[in-house]
């Protein structure tokens, strides 16, 4: 028979435990075109580039890497 949970986990305490396991997470990378911070496989919010490729329509100033 499987076994059933002891006792209800709070709202508090499972978004407490999810939000550590999401800090392990956060690690940023430098973005290749402006060096600024960034998070890994997104979108650099400063130039726009993502893979050294123009993602986004803000106005970007290429610069060699």
């Amino acid at each position: 028979m499987p076994q059933e949970p002891k006792k209800r986990h709070s709202k508090a305490d499972k978004r407490t435990r999810r939000a550590a396991i999401k800090l392990d997470a956060a690690v940023f990378i430098t973005c290749k075109n402006c060096q600024a911070k960034t998070l890994p496989n997104m979108t650099c919010r400063n130039c726009g580039f993502y893979k050294g490729k123009i993602v986004g329509k803000a106005p970007v100033k290429v610069t060699t890497a």
